[in-house]
C-alpha cells in the first residue's frame, strides 16, 4: 500500500505572458482616427471639393460649373449682406407649417388605422391613390384654391409629408409584436393609450424613418415649388433666390443657393436626426 501515488486533482501549470501572445493590442493613429464617424464624412467631402474644383478648373467656364472657390465667396457675400439668411429663414418658417401639418395629420390617421377597420381602409385606399402622386403636380390647383402665397406651398408640403409619414408609421404600428399589444392589453391599456406608451415606442424605428422621407420629400418640394412661382407675401424663399440669379446668369450665386440647401439639410440630418435617434431607439437597443 506504501507504493501507491495519489494523483492530484488538479495540476497547475504555471505560464508567464509569452506564453499567450498579444492581448491588447494599441490602436495605431490611423485606426482611430479612421473609427471616428464625423472625421470619415468630412474626409469624403473634402475628396468631393477637390473633385468639383479640379473639373471646374478644367471645363473652365463659369457659366456651367463655377469653381468651388467662386461659389464660396458668392455664398459669404450672401450671408454677410443677410440675403441667404433672409431667403433660408422663410423658407424654414413654411417648411416648419407644411411639415408639421403633414405629421400631426399623419399621426392622427394612423391611430384611426390602427384602431379601427375603417381607419386601416382608408388609410390604405388614400395612400395608394396619393403616394405616387407628386407633390409639385398639384401646384396649379393650391394655386387656383389658395392663391399665390405661403397657403398654396402649406397644402403641397402637406401631400408631400402626409402619405410616408402615415405609411411608415402604420407600417412599424403593424411590425408590432402581439407580445407586446397583449402585454399592454394585461395592463388595461386600449385604444389611444395602448398607441401611446405600447405601440409608439415599440414602432419609433419606423416612425424615425418616416419622419426622415417626409423631411426630404418636403425639403425637395418646397424648393421646387418655390422656384415655380416663389414668393409668398412679398418674400421669397431660397428656391426663388436661385430662381432670380439663374435669370441674371449669376451662375455662382445659383451654386451657393444650392449649396446652402445642401448645408440645411446635412445639419438636420447630422444633427437634430441624430440627437433623437441617440437619445431614443439607441439607447433603447433597437438600433445599431
Amino acid at each position: 500500500m506504501s507504493d501507491i501515488i495519489l494523483r492530484p486533482e488538479i495540476v497547475q501549470t504555471p505560464r508567464g505572458a509569452q506564453d499567450f501572445g498579444i492581448i491588447e493590442k494599441p490602436l495605431t493613429l490611423f485606426e482611430r482616427l479612421y473609427n471616428q464617424v464625423w472625421l470619415r464624412k468630412v474626409f469624403l467631402i473634402v475628396v468631393l471639393i477637390i473633385l468639383w474644383e479640379l473639373y471646374a478648373r478644367h471645363l473652365d467656364n463659369e457659366l456651367l460649373v463655377p469653381t468651388f472657390t467662386a461659389t464660396i465667396t458668392a455664398w459669404w457675400e450672401g450671408v454677410s449682406s443677410g440675403v441667404l439668411p433672409d431667403r433660408a429663414w422663410a423658407s424654414l418658417q413654411v417648411l416648419a407649417i407644411g411639415f408639421s401639418t403633414g405629421v400631426a395629420l399623419a399621426g392622427i390617421l394612423t391611430v384611426l388605422a390602427i384602431t379601427t377597420r375603417i381607419g386601416t381602409d382608408f388609410l390604405e385606399t388614400m395612400t395608394a391613390m396619393f403616394n405616387p402622386l407628386p407633390a409639385i403636380a398639384l401646384l396649379p390647383l393650391a394655386l387656383i384654391w389658395f392663391g399665390l402665397g405661403i397657403g398654396s406651398l402649406v397644402f403641397v408640403l402637406v401631400h408631400s409629408v402626409l402619405w410616408a409619414v402615415a405609411l411608415n408609421t402604420h407600417a412599424g404600428f403593424r411590425g408590432v409584436s402581439q407580445t407586446l399589444r397583449m402585454v399592454g392589453r394585461n395592463y388595461g391599456l386600449s385604444g389611444l393609450p395602448l398607441v401611446l406608451k405600447i405601440l409608439i415606442p415599440a414602432a419609433f424605428p419606423s416612425i424615425l424613418a418616416g419622419l426622415k422621407i417626409g423631411w426630404a420629400f418636403a425639403w425637395r418640394t418646397l424648393i421646387a415649388a418655390e422656384l415655380v412661382f416663389g414668393v409668398a407675401s412679398g418674400k421669397g424663399g431660397l428656391g426663388w433666390y436661385i430662381f432670380e440669379s439663374k435669370n441674371q446668369l449669376d451662375i455662382p450665386e445659383v451654386f451657393a443657393g444650392l449649396l446652402t440647401i445642401i448645408m440645411i439639410g446635412l445639419l438636420v440630418e447630422n444633427v437634430v436626426f441624430r440627437t433623437i435617434e441617440n437619445r431614443t431607439v439607441r439607447r433603447w437597443g433597437m438600433q445599431n
